[in-house]
């Protein structure tokens, strides 16, 4: 069973409030608008870390993460990007290569509004954990955790933070 923490949208920001959940998870993953780097080296040093970067992140992010991660958890087959879109909504970035082989999880950040969904006719889950970072528009910081076992995805949380 492997603990996950995913968050997106840090946009530079930090703190002692985070730190506590990452130094909970197994591993970290991050949906991008990763901001100062700072925010993925400090979590580096606590976790292992699957990040890519959005597209407010300069060229020192995208030289250490790519736009689209793609891997196993387990027995889970994850896709993880920055800007995705959601199930019948899918961005042209993604849209023909999700049809063709859609992941198990299928995750993504970008609007800062938290959503996890299934989409019935891929037979996946869409998680995008809203933002966690001080910058934009959203009234409450959010994340979320869940744990991973073989090919269950279960004990899933919302972790609410104020702005």
């Amino acid at each position: 069973m492997t603990k996950i923490l995913l968050l997106s949208d840090t946009h530079s920001h930090i703190d002692d409030t985070i730190l506590k959940y990452v130094k909970q998870a197994d591993e970290v993953w991050h949906a991008g608008d990763i901001g100062d780097l700072k925010v993925t080296d400090t979590i580096k040093t606590l976790k292992p870390l699957k990040a890519v970067y959005g597209n407010i992140d300069d060229h020192k992010a995208r030289l250490e993460f790519p736009e689209h991660n793609r891997f196993t958890c387990e027995e889970v087959d994850v896709w993880i990007t920055h800007i995705g879109g959601y199930p019948n909504k899918y961005n042209i970035r993604v849209e023909e290569a999700i049809h063709n082989n859609p992941p198990d999880l299928f995750i993504c950040g970008h609007s800062h509004i938290l959503k996890v969904m299934p989409d019935k006719k891929l037979n996946l889950i869409h998680m995008n954990p809203g933002a966690i970072g001080k910058h934009g528009f959203h009234p409450v910081r959010t994340m979320l955790r869940f744990e991973i076992d073989k090919k269950e995805i279960k004990n899933l949380e919302v972790i609410e933070l104020k702005k």
